[in-house]
């Protein structure tokens, strides 16, 4: 067994790391609609394998930006309303994720399924959230690529609607990511 000095965390790797949100239109006019896809740019954390596996994510709120290609004046729009209607990010500055318990299941030599069970924190709503990943361990680095399905109505949040109602966007979201970690040395 693992004592608290042998336990190797992995630090989140942000510029190696993909993390994206895609919201789904919906409504009469959801074919003209547009379902964007969001990136969110500044997150950090770390995880762990042993003695149990774990994951701490923090997400800076106001990093979120879509990605796709649409003209700026809309892309704007669909920022401004991101930030202040739906993550009131100046309110809640930051999104955070902390696993409660997790299992692996190792699928081969460096591989695993992990399935974490876990508490999100958003818009100042916390709750449980559990996500299944893939975990690859390459030397002293971490990757974990999954997705997870997000209802925006369990966190006191009203999915986005215009042009009275005929687009709006779904209330879940997808969320898929691809986390590189890596190893950090021991604190003395």
């Amino acid at each position: 067994m693992a004592t608290e000095t042998d336990v190797a965390v992995y630090e989140i790797d942000r510029n190696t790391s993909r993390f994206t949100v895609r919201a789904f239109a919906t409504g009469m006019l959801s074919a003209l609609g547009h379902s964007p896809t969001i990136a969110i740019r500044d997150f950090s954390g770390e995880a762990r394998l042993e003695p149990e596996p774990s994951l701490t994510l923090r997400v800076r709120a106001d990093s979120l930006e879509v990605t796709d290609d649409i003209p700026g004046k809309d892309r704007s729009e669909m920022e401004r309303a991101m930030q202040q209607d739906v993550l009131q990010s100046s309110k809640y500055p930051e999104i955070m994720y902390q696993t409660t318990g997790a299992s692996l299941q190792q699928l081969s030599e460096g591989r695993w399924q992990a399935n974490l069970v876990g508490n999100l924190t958003l818009r100042g709503v916390t709750r449980g959230q559990n996500i299944t990943m893939q975990v690859s361990k390459l030397g002293d680095m971490l990757r974990a690529g999954g997705e997870f399905m997000l209802p925006q109505s369990s966190y006191g949040i009203k999915p986005v609607s215009v042009a009275g109602g005929t687009l709006k966007l779904k209330d879940e979201l997808k969320f898929t990511f691809d986390i590189v970690a890596r190893k950090q040395e021991p604190k003395e």
